[in-house]
């Protein structure tokens, strides 16, 4: 991928809402973008990855390992999701590992060089924070109104399946 095709690929991205042109050349100068093949791991649950991804083709499996070599898909990140947000922000081990589904394509960018970015592009970084902030809002939301549902359906079968 070229320097324009990444330009691109985070544009289409939430991670990029509210950012000009020029903020995002400057996030796109520190960006790596590559493919994945099927069923190639992105972040292994338990490591620890300073390491933020925006999957721009494809969907990535996110995975639990259950024991003996065997894991559950708990959720799919599809074209425009970001990975590894909250590794990024708080450099603490992954809870799940990312594993892509067929061809994908995602473009990353290491915490280090994203601050390297605070002198110069102080409001950048700023927008790009509230962003993730945005999405683990959304995230939360999710899962609140899913267990919401769980609650219901529990408490009106008794808790007989």
């Amino acid at each position: 991928m070229n320097a324009i095709d990444n330009f691109s690929c985070l544009r289409r991205s939430p991670l990029s809402e509210g950012l000009t042109d020029d903020q995002l050349r400057a996030l796109t100068g520190i960006t790596c973008c590559r493919r994945l093949q099927d069923h190639e791991v992105l972040i292994e649950e338990g490591k620890i990855d300073n390491s933020l991804h925006v999957i721009t083709e494809g969907a990535l499996a996110v995975t639990r390992n259950l024991g003996k070599g065997d894991y559950t898909t708990i959720h799919v990140l599809r074209t425009g999701d970001m990975a590894g947000e909250m590794g990024f922000v708080t450099g603490r081990p992954h809870s799940a590992t990312l594993r892509s589904l067929g061809c994908t394509q995602v473009c990353s960018f290491e915490r280090a060089a994203f601050e390297d970015l605070v002198t110069d592009e102080p409001w950048m970084i700023y927008r790009v924070m509230q962003n993730i902030v945005q999405v683990g809002h959304g995230i939360l939301r999710r899962m609140n109104a899913e267990y919401v549902e769980l609650t219901k359906y529990i408490t009106q079968s008794h808790g007989v399946y």
